[in-house]
């Protein structure tokens, strides 16, 4: 039997998951690694923890299987984005820790490039809003403060990457520096418009191009990697809210996916359109197959699963997320208490770095029951901020009837339901919750000739469970109101 192997490197885990000829998960080998906050609101990786769990992943999936190389038609690769990696052009040595994208340390820069004037140019070229969730002022970051940076990154020393194109260099023994234009759209010095590195954003932020990997299509060649034992060929890369939103076929434009892992991000497909939102939403792009660039509006969410992370490793109020649910089914109705995840900073459409996280309606009967609560439901109101905004931004206020969901949350059923409840809108959840990992899988079978084609491929979607709005309107309104005037009092002017 023919596999495919995805390779899905997280915030806070790499995968190595192989499909079979019939794209279904035949095993999966999994490993955490360390999370660094070396002052408060700073987030990096070590980059050879990603590197060494990419590669212990790989080589232990093909164990549990029984398989070899041999057997791996191709590798697709899927990665948390944003995150920056600066490394030597010769010996492959890191120069810095990774800068993950819930970093909020480049704030000032920010504020410097809109006091400068420069977010109008930005926004236009990049589709994003000037934040530090970014990989530009990482990278900036990065070749100021550290010794001799800069020279050796303007002599040429020195590359830049996102993760999935540090992986790609690594896995290919240097041979190939290159990402995909899903990965590039998330620097915020790639012009989506044009296709190409913007030299405008690059000069005022001080980045030199020769830094810069060379852009490929989502479904391009990215090499071959000879780790497993033998030659097998790279022939997918998407991060990882657009391989989920190829995973769930969301091909059509006004078809909408929400995935809940560490954050939440939800996109919107808007085809050969590019929507400039006036509602602090991001332009972006869904995938590029064929050198065409299919265009989406995004929200992005910094804290979901990561707030479930919190009550178990911070508070230790649950000993697993499977304890959340429970918990929260045996809450105490008469109290509402609302969490503002805001833990490094809110997203979209508030893109605030400096806000953080509060606890509203605290009384002396406050226990775990209601923290877990309180914390599933703030990953429903986030949504529906997203979905508020992107409903003005279209003008559709029937935008986001159906949502399709994936991510380690929506197998919960106690959250999906209070997220159809609190949209007022039905939410579908997919046979295969492992979405990210199954889109850049079909892409690289798809280039392998393995797998359907797109429309083969999104017949084959399937829903195991649909949740419909029961909650009246007016509890709806007053809870969605409620949690309105605990963002207005964590937001910092």
């Amino acid at each position: 039997m023919t596999y495919v192997m995805a390779i899905d490197q997280g915030t806070t885990s790499s995968r190595a998951i192989l499909f079979d000829g019939e794209m279904k998960i035949a095993a999966v080998a999994q490993e955490e690694f360390t999370q660094h906050f070396p002052q408060s609101g700073w987030v990096e990786h070590a980059p050879a923890d990603l590197w060494d769990t990419v590669q212990r992943t790989a080589r232990d999936v093909l164990k549990k299987q029984g398989v070899s190389a041999g057997d791996i038609a191709a590798i697709g690769i899927t990665n948390q984005r944003e995150t920056t990696v600066v490394w030597d052009k010769a010996t492959g040595e890191p120069v810095y820790n990774a800068i993950v994208w819930q970093d909020r340390r480049t704030s000032a820069y920010c504020a410097e490039m809109r006091e400068a004037g420069h977010e109008p140019m930005v926004a236009q070229k990049t589709g994003l809003l000037l934040d530090p969730y970014f990989s530009a002022t990482k990278v900036r970051w990065i070749l100021e403060n550290v010794e001799g940076a800069r020279a050796r990154a303007e002599a040429g020393e020195l590359l830049f990457g996102t993760v999935d194109c540090f992986l790609i260099w690594k896995l290919t023994g240097g041979a190939v520096h290159a990402t995909d234009a899903t990965n590039a759209a998330r620097t915020m010095l790639y012009n989506i418009r044009e296709g190409r590195w913007d030299d405008q954003i690059c000069a005022a932020l001080g980045v030199p191009m020769a830094m810069l990997p060379e852009v490929r299509d989502t479904d391009g060649d990215f090499g071959e990697t000879e780790i497993l034992g033998a030659p097998v060929r790279i022939l997918g890369v998407a991060g990882d809210q657009q391989a989920a939103t190829v995973g769930q076929a969301c091909f059509e434009p006004g078809m909408m996916k929400s995935t809940y892992g560490t954050g939440c991000f939800a996109l919107l497909n808007t085809g050969d359109t590019l929507v400039e939102s006036t509602h602090r939403m991001l332009g972006t792009i869904a995938y590029q197959f064929g050198g065409k660039p299919t265009y989406a509006l995004e929200g992005s969410i910094f804290i979901a699963g990561a707030a479930v992370q919190w009550l178990r490793d911070g508070l230790k109020v649950i000993e697993s997320a499977a304890d959340t649910a429970p918990l929260a089914e045996d809450a105490d109705d008469s109290q509402e208490v609302i969490l503002v995840p805001a833990f490094t900073g809110l997203g979209a459409p508030y893109w605030n770095a400096d806000s953080r996280g509060a606890i509203f309606g605290l009384t002396r009967n406050t226990g775990p029951a209601e923290f877990a609560r309180a914390t599933l439901e703030s990953v429903g109101y986030q949504t529906r901020d997203l979905l508020e905004a992107m409903r003005a931004d279209s003008g559709d206020a029937g935008l986001g009837q159906v949502l399709r969901v994936d991510g380690g949350m929506s197998a919960s059923d106690w959250t999906m339901q209070f997220l159809a409840d609190i949209l007022d809108a039905t939410v579908d959840r997919p046979t295969i919750l492992e979405t990210t990992a199954l889109g850049v899988a079909w892409i690289a079978g798809k280039n392998a000739g393995v797998y359907p084609d797109q429309a083969g491929f999104a017949a084959t979607w399937a829903r195991e469970k649909r949740f419909t709005a029961e909650m009246a309107d007016g509890i709806r309104a007053r809870k969605y109101k409620a949690w309105k005037r605990a963002i207005e009092g964590t937001l910092v002017y």
